[in-house]
């Protein structure tokens, strides 16, 4: 056991150095690759940057363990996250890298000190919180979106019935808004411009997006359009009705929150109180329980 740890140390070791030495390295990045690093740089923070300068020789091999299903697979992910950060589908390989390496270090290191516990969560780490954090994208902008887009359609009802076209309304609308909804909006009236239909372009919106309630705009009005409904009334019908979605995921989570709050009450709370209770009436009644039991006064 001793000596495979430290044959895993040395191989360590001698990776880090190995990859010192490569950073250091004159060596040129493909073309693909160079522009993937400067992509997004003034939207990240140094420490990124650093991360990802640092991890991007290995961004090749990285994508090439990935395989093309799950290299698609990630874009989609990376789409629906809006690229937080410029991050891009090489920055992702890269920070992969280096977290990956970094966890594996430490988990070596925490294994020669006798803490194997520490070494499987600091690997864990490692190995998972590119992941993590692109989840936690995703969801924020979902969430983001789907609290946008009821108050947008209302006010995008408003302008079609002044009078003006869907087209125009939805850019004089979109030019009113910020965040990840506009910017969604200005993807799609710019696919628009470079003569992709326009059910296409909202197919290509709602695949973007993994939410309910985009993807129930985007049904909806593409049903409206082949029935020919007013898109005035379509829109206001699709508001109304995220609206009750989202009344009706508020009272789902509730009820779930209930059951939660209870155990936190039972596990926590409960045996507190009944401890705090035992304490007074055996502090308040003056008994020594060693007496009652044999033991010495």
């Amino acid at each position: 056991m001793v000596l495979l740890l430290a044959t895993l140390t040395g191989l360590a070791v001698y990776g880090i150095f190995h990859g010192v030495r490569l950073y250091r390295a004159e060596a040129e990045l493909p073309g693909d690759l160079a522009v993937a690093l400067e992509v997004g740089a003034t939207r990240t923070t140094a420490v990124g940057s650093g991360v990802d300068r640092l991890g991007m020789r290995w961004a090749p091999s990285v994508l090439r363990l990935m395989g093309p299903r799950r290299v698609d697979a990630l874009r989609r992910r990376l789409d629906m996250a809006g690229n937080p950060g410029g991050l891009t589908v090489d920055r992702y390989a890269a920070r992969r890298a280096v977290y990956g390496t970094l966890g594996v270090a430490a988990a070596l290191a925490m294994l020669l000190r006798g803490q194997p516990v520490v070494a499987a969560v600091v690997l864990a780490y490692g190995l998972t919180w590119t992941d993590v954090l692109l989840r936690l994208a995703i969801r924020r902008r979902r969430d983001d979106i789907e609290r946008t887009l009821p108050d947008f359609l209302d006010v995008l009802a408003v302008v079609v019935s002044a009078g003006l076209g869907f087209r125009q309304a939805l850019e004089r609308v979109a030019e009113r808004y910020s965040g990840p909804w506009a910017d969604e909006l200005r993807i799609t009236l710019r696919q628009m411009d470079m003569g992709v239909s326009r059910r296409d372009a909202f197919d290509q919106l709602r695949e973007r997006n993994a939410s309910e309630q985009v993807s129930m705009f985007v049904t909806a009005l593409q049903q409206g359009e082949e029935l020919g409904a007013p898109i005035v009334e379509t829109l206001i019908q699709i508001a109304n009705d995220m609206r009750r979605t989202d009344a009706q995921n508020a009272r789902r989570a509730a009820a779930k929150a209930v059951p939660k709050t209870t155990l936190v009450v039972t596990l926590v709370m409960l045996p507190a109180t009944m401890i705090l209770i035992a304490l007074s009436f055996y502090y308040g009644s003056g008994v020594d329980l060693t007496e009652l039991l044999g033991g010495r006064p």
